[in-house]
């Protein structure tokens, strides 16, 4: 497996830290940010291949930030994180286009799986693009 960029969107500042130092030890990229206005930003800066995505945050909330992240960047996957009160919420992510959703607390293997799976759709997503490309510009008359 390669490695691959996550982007830890949460609140709870002890959770993204935590989050971000098991992550890296996984030899993974890890970012992160406090809310979904950061992240946005981020995101229209720098391409991530993953973000994991707290759905109860204040201000803009994990579905409001999804929303805009398939705006920005729809190949990136995203992981949305719910606790056990919103598990509504992660099945609704799901519906504005989120990769999966995990429950809080969550184990590293579980998460870590999650992940690159998530960062596997999108690399197979980006080849099939990177394909139709190639075989477009073969297509044409030269």
């Amino acid at each position: 497996m390669s490695r691959y960029t996550v982007l830890i969107v949460d609140d709870e500042e002890e959770f993204r830290e935590m989050t971000t130092k098991r992550l890296a030890k996984h030899a993974l990229e890890c970012e992160s940010a406090p809310d979904g206005d950061t992240a946005l930003e981020m995101i229209a800066k720098k391409n991530y291949d993953v973000v994991l995505l707290d759905v109860k945050m204040p201000g803009r909330d994990g579905i409001e930030t999804l929303r805009e992240i398939k705006k920005i960047a729809p190949m990136t996957e995203v992981v949305m994180l719910t606790g056990h009160a919103s598990v509504e919420s992660g099945i609704n992510g799901i519906k504005y286009g989120a990769f999966d959703y995990l429950m809080k607390p969550m184990e590293l293997d579980p998460l870590f799986e999650k992940l690159n799976a998530a960062y596997e759709r999108k690399r197979v997503q980006q080849e099939k693009i990177e394909m139709a490309q190639i075989k477009k510009d073969m297509v044409r008359p030269g």
